[in-house]
């Protein structure tokens, strides 16, 4: 059984960083995509990056910049360090997993929610100005 388990959600001020972490169990290799997706208040979810397990990395264009994201196949892990965070910046962050990464991802493309079936609880960004 598939398990995504996030942590590092906190409330922080405008400016600030934050590094979220994803562990993922009940795969039996590391031949799976991991991503982040994030949904703000009253906003739709939208997908933040993704990395598949040669280390291929997409981020939404819009977040260029001030999101990274890191992968650790031997801990089974996806970091997403967030700079320069703003109060747009609030929400639940998810984190999401597939058997492979969409199309889109060799392009350097964010896919969408529907090409991701496991998902994780989700961590809690508050960021005030």
């Amino acid at each position: 059984q598939v398990q995504l388990v996030e942590s590092g959600g906190d409330s922080v001020e405008a400016g600030r960083s934050l590094t979220l972490s994803c562990t993922a169990s009940g795969f039996t290799d590391t031949n799976y995509c991991l991503a982040w997706f994030r949904r703000g208040p009253e906003k739709e979810r939208e997908g933040v990056a993704a990395v598949d397990n040669d280390g291929s990395t997409s981020v939404a264009e819009s977040l260029k910049g001030r999101f990274t994201v890191s992968r650790d196949n031997a801990k089974n892990s996806l970091d997403l360090q967030i700079n320069s965070l703003n109060p747009s910046d609030t929400g639940i962050y998810y984190c999401a997993a597939a058997p492979f990464c969409p199309v889109v991802h060799a392009l350097g493309m964010m896919g969408t929610a529907e090409d991701f079936a496991y998902w994780g609880q989700g961590t809690q960004v508050t960021v005030s100005s």
